[in-house]
């Protein structure tokens, strides 16, 4: 009887770890959009790629100082699976003028505001609650595989960006 209860115990208690390492990341929600230079992205095309999605503003002074970092992540992947997309719910206009000052590498999607509203939390009244700049890394499944906000994120971004290239 002892060994049957014995046998039972490991059984749930490998049932709960096995449990606890396969849970499902969130898939990404789709969107569509166009980039400053009229180039079309589709998320769900996307698929086979590391995508990194960074919400912005050009009034982010914590946005303003992170992009020269930001620049330097797209360099060392240049040549790699990676995409690398600026939304921000501002329009071309503002956004074009910002980036004459500020150059800013990644493909910038500007009036993404129906975006950020897929992707920001929400409060307990339903009201948007997103930080900027807000980080999200999408992986080669298009499942969200590291969600971050708040002022310099790159490193923790370079680490898992490289993890899921090599992990293809």
């Amino acid at each position: 009887m002892k060994n049957i209860i014995g046998l039972f115990l490991i059984l749930a208690f490998s049932a709960a770890v096995f449990g606890q390492h396969s849970k499902a990341k969130p898939l990404a929600e789709n969107f569509s959009a166009i980039a400053l230079d009229g180039k079309s992205f589709d998320l769900a095309e996307l698929k086979g790629k590391v995508v990194v999605l960074t919400f912005w503003s050009t009034k982010c002074p914590i946005c303003h100082k992170e992009i020269p970092k930001l620049n330097q992540l797209v360099e060392n992947y240049k040549d790699k699976a990676v995409v690398f997309l600026g939304l921000t719910m501002e329009n071309s206009d503002k956004v074009k003028a910002y980036l004459k000052k500020t150059p800013f590498k990644f493909d910038i999607l500007p009036n993404s505001f129906g975006v950020v509203l897929k992707y920001a939390d929400k409060d307990g009244d339903g009201n948007v609650a997103m930080g900027f700049p807000a980080h999200y890394l999408i992986n080669q499944k298009g499942e969200i595989e590291l969600k971050t906000s708040g002022f310099d994120k790159t490193k923790i971004l370079d680490v898992e960006i490289n993890r899921l290239l090599m992990t293809k």
